[in-house]
């Protein structure tokens, strides 16, 4: 019997109905107006919030899969919960969702493993029936852009420090060399400062990221110039990414809660971006 990981979001953070979760991710990438890339995308970034507030801009990265057929999709997320590991990844077979179960590469991960332990000394956590949301609210939109069945890396980074997410962007670009295989980052960015104060901040984070600068991303907090909870999954992502052949990073959607809500005094910053590599013409 298959050991699916129990989801603790489904019902809250989306639709528990199967019929209306599907639904509801359908209008939301409908709504999503996207321009092509001139290249082959590797990777995406995109919030976490529940759906009704940051799914209609995660739509606008997860588009751009559509068509795509990986045989492994990597999410990196960050782990809210306090946790001694400084890496995690998930303890059960598969991630379930109203749409299906998502069976975990156990192989992959453990070839991942093996090469973070030999790169930077860093041992990977496993842990089960957790209640981190933002690695599963990803993989709901995931299973209605893509058509094929996809195998899932799934690797939650608490440590943030540069040393640390370097070691897991490039432990990622080496076992995934030789797979077909898109990267997801999931974060949010700024948390609950007025709408101008977080359109400054999230404007620094994405310069940031356009610029295709990972330890940039990592810093930004540390120089009090912007905020990403997620910034590690972001940064080890680029990292990835540009050692899988990436070289380009376009931001393509940015709002706040602020939006959905109405509420300018105190919003959470939502990003949504493409990584890629231009055509060579």
């Amino acid at each position: 019997m298959l050991d699916v990981r129990p989801s603790p979001i489904s019902g809250t953070w989306y639709p528990g109905n199967a019929d209306a979760l599907a639904q509801s991710i359908d209008r939301q990438l409908q709504d999503s107006v996207i321009s092509p890339i001139s290249g082959e995308l590797m990777g995406v970034i995109v919030p976490h919030a529940g759906h009704r507030y940051s799914g209609h801009v995660a739509a606008h990265a997860f588009r751009y899969l559509e068509g795509l057929t990986p045989e492994v999709v990597a999410v990196i997320s960050p782990l809210h919960q306090p946790h001694l590991g400084q890496v995690l990844t998930t303890g059960h077979d598969a991630y379930g969702t109203p749409l299906g179960n998502i069976a975990v590469d156990h192989t992959l991960l453990q070839r991942f493993e093996n090469q973070l332990l030999e790169d930077g000394n860093i041992e990977i956590s496993h842990v089960r029936n957790d209640s981190e949301h933002s690695l599963e609210i990803e993989l709901p939109f995931l299973q209605r852009v893509l058509t094929q069945p996809f195998r899932l890396l799934p690797l939650m980074i608490r440590d943030q420090s540069l040393p640390t997410v370097e070691a897991v962007g490039h432990a990622l670009g080496k076992v995934l060399r030789d797979q077909s295989v898109i990267l997801v980052a999931s974060s949010d960015l700024s948390h609950f400062y007025t709408q101008s104060m977080a359109e400054q901040f999230d404007a620094e984070v994405l310069t940031r990221v356009e610029a295709f600068n990972p330890s940039g991303v990592l810093t930004a907090e540390d120089e009090g110039l912007g905020f990403a909870c997620g910034r590690a999954a972001m940064a080890a992502v680029l990292w990835a990414c540009e050692d899988l052949g990436a070289d380009s990073v376009d931001v393509i959607q940015h709002a706040t809660s602020g939006d959905v809500t109405g509420d300018y005094n105190s919003v959470v910053g939502y990003a949504a971006a493409v990584i890629y590599r231009k055509s060579q013409d």
